[in-house]
């Protein structure tokens, strides 16, 4: 039994209803036409409880725009979402491709501020999110469960990012979500098709915004520690989890989060919004993921509320990490996995 529009259905009653299930829930691809995004591959999700999002084809399939009820979930910087031939590698670049949206995937062999690693000048958050993903296919079809049929939407595809006498890194990953949901799983699994060991760093900037974020907003999470990125983020931290109005040359925080871990092993970050009505809600795996950063941007313009589960403490760059001992390791054809979860509560 599906649940919409305040009402139980069975697939059959539904079909009954409608010509074409598109009617109610679907995938449409969609190519860019315009500006430096012009070229650009976008898939429209819709899953007629309110939910739509748009992954982000030729950027890794990321998720930019996501809406509840026509309200937006996520911030949209003035960079837009460009084409991956404008991207710049080398220090800063990286924010002048960096679109915000729901969740832009950083690594992934390189997070975090912009480095020097042994011989290898590292821009901050790495180039994944530049990419674009091959062997892309979705669905949209009825499946059986133990519940009865849903019709479920799943996206598929592959980004891999390598260099001759470097790293060949594979991502492979899965959105799927279902009609009726207010809710998105992301899957990735990333494994090391070289025959060398790599390092491997991967962390998940997921950009919540206005009005989801607004004066009186809330962050909610059970963490056993918290700490500052430094001296402007310490003058805040009795106050991480709260959101006021933007303000003329706020300076950005950075606080990281050791979470308390569920009995399955998640974490969850809840956000609570008085003036959008509803919340958002992220779950990820605390085994794979078990570092989390906040990012609390409330500038003028630049007002985001930043989330960002990753596999380690390494928000200064690949060397500072190495050289605390945080840096992970891919050993040829080992595969390290990843989920998270974004529901509407």
């Amino acid at each position: 039994m599906i649940n919409l529009f305040g009402k139980l259905w069975t697939a059959q009653a539904l079909r009954e209803h409608i010509g074409d299930m598109s009617q109610l829930a679907g995938v449409q691809a969609l190519v860019l036409d315009d500006g430096r995004g012009r070229g650009s591959r976008v898939l429209n999700v819709h899953t007629g409880s309110g939910l739509e999002f748009q992954v982000l084809v030729d950027r890794a399939l990321d998720v930019g725009m996501c809406r509840y009820n026509g309200q937006s979930l996520c911030w949209h910087s003035p960079a837009g979402w460009p084409h991956p031939a404008f991207a710049e590698h080398a220090g800063l670049g990286w924010l002048r491709s960096f679109g915000g949206g729901l969740v832009t995937t950083c690594g992934l062999d390189q997070f975090g501020a912009a480095n020097r690693d042994g011989e290898k000048e590292l821009g901050i958050h790495g180039r994944v999110s530049n990419l674009p993903a091959e062997q892309v296919s979705w669905s949209a079809d009825w499946e059986t469960t133990e519940a009865g049929e849903d019709y479920v939407i799943t996206i598929q595809g592959k980004v891999r990012q390598a260099r001759l006498f470097g790293e060949n890194l594979l991502l492979c990953r899965t959105l799927r979500t279902a009609l009726g949901a207010s809710w998105l799983e992301l899957t990735d699994a990333v494994t090391n098709e070289g025959f060398n060991p790599q390092p491997h760093m991967i962390l998940y900037h997921c950009n919540l915004g206005f009005p989801l974020i607004a004066e009186g907003s809330h962050l909610d999470l059970e963490a056993t520690t918290t700490t500052a990125r430094d001296a402007v983020a310490e003058a805040g931290i009795d106050n991480w989890q709260h959101i006021h109005a933007p303000q003329q040359g706020y300076d950005e925080q950075v606080f990281h989060h050791a979470v308390e871990p569920s009995d399955n092993h998640y974490a969850q970050a809840t956000v609570h919004s008085p003036m959008a009505g509803f919340g958002v809600r992220l779950e990820y795996s605390l085994d794979s993921l078990p570092d989390l950063y906040q990012w609390k941007m409330l500038g003028q313009g630049a007002y985001v509320l930043g989330l960002e589960p990753a596999n380690c403490a390494g928000i200064r760059g690949r060397a500072d990490a190495r050289e605390r001992g945080e840096l992970v390791t891919l050993e040829p054809s080992e595969t390290r996995r990843y989920q998270l979860r974004f529901s509407i509560i």
